[in-house]
């Protein structure tokens, strides 16, 4: 985000966000926060005359901010936004404002009586020396699915773009398509956020915790929705669907694989988010603090192998590489 932006670009996101969500479109929510955060932290650091230096700091900040409060995990909110702007390199000089930051907005967020969904992996499961290279085979699934994610709404906004005019028809003919795909599967599971039920047989993220009956394709499945809503121009963020995405996921191998299903999809939850965006110590930790240590070292294990295999490239076209400063 440049320097400058004006501040009545948060309330223009929240705007188009709110309609995406209301209307069905399968997108997050934590693109709207995290986008509002650093707006406003633009705003401000042009108001103040920052330095470049200091401004960086209080954009990371912002960023933190909404990213530690829309999830309730304030440590994954810091190390993500000093990770995700380069691929490979962590800027620790905006840190601890990041993490002040993350620990204020999520703070606020609870006094506010506002509460995050609780997502639960089974404690004392059995560990046998099989579950580490099981859970290699799944971190490498997650990271090409999270490939697939990314290629696929890049490729659709390119698509569209070059081939229809004017451009407000794209958004226009996205959501037909979504009205079609909903007659064709009959239900709305791959709608929306995929957190609450709307029916009692509907399945969400947290179905792929415990339930053995969910689709094996429902992460591709979702991987169609959501790309659709967001290639077609619909706003939103891409975090919260990846949740979906990696927890069917890694509730289908972990019945292929005979794995603990609540591990599998904790894992997957974490893993595809880790290799979609690049940012495999913060997915480590977002795991700790959603799910507990106890199985610490098997979220390293996930997230770095599953960033390692899902290509060169994340969801975020701004993410600059290593090599970009040589």
């Amino acid at each position: 985000m440049k320097k400058g932006i004006p501040w009545i670009m948060s309330p223009l996101i929240l705007v188009t966000t709110l309609i995406t969500h209301l209307f069905g479109g399968s997108a997050g929510r934590e693109g709207t926060a995290v986008q509002i955060g650093a707006s406003l932290a633009s705003t401000w650091g042009s108001w103040l005359q920052l330095n470049p230096e200091n401004f960086r700091a209080i954009l990371i900040a912002g960023m933190a901010g909404g990213f530690g409060a829309v999830f309730g995990t304030p440590w994954a909110g810091a190390i993500f936004a000093v990770e995700v702007l380069v691929i490979g390199r962590i800027d620790f000089k905006g840190f601890l404002p990041a993490l002040f930051s993350a620990f204020l907005s999520h703070r606020l967020v609870l006094a506010l009586g506002i509460h995050h969904t609780q997502y639960t992996i089974q404690a004392n499961l059995p560990i046998n020396i099989e579950l580490p290279f099981k859970i290699i085979l799944a971190s490498i699934a997650f990271g090409m699915a999270s490939q697939v994610f990314s290629g696929f709404i890049h490729n659709l906004k390119n698509f569209l773009l070059k081939r229809i005019y004017p451009v407000w028809l794209i958004p226009i003919l996205g959501g037909i398509i979504l009205i079609g795909l909903r007659w064709i599967f009959g239900n709305s599971d791959y709608l929306g956020l995929g957190v609450l039920k709307e029916f009692t047989n509907s399945k969400t993220i947290l179905s792929a915790f415990k339930d053995k009956d969910i689709s094996p394709l429902a992460w591709l499945w979702k991987t169609l929705f959501t790309g659709i809503t967001l290639g077609t121009g619909f706003k939103g963020g891409e975090v919260t669907p990846l949740f979906y995405i990696g927890a069917s996921l890694g509730n289908a191998l972990a019945i292929v694989l005979k794995a603990p299903l609540s591990l599998f999809a904790g894992l997957g939850f974490i893993g595809v988010f880790a290799g979609a965006t690049k940012t495999p110590l913060a997915s480590s930790i977002l795991g700790i603090e959603l799910f507990g240590p106890q199985y610490g070292l098997f979220f390293f294990l996930c997230c770095f192998t599953a960033s390692y295999f899902s290509g060169k490239t994340g969801i975020y076209s701004s993410q600059k590489r290593i090599s970009d400063f040589r």
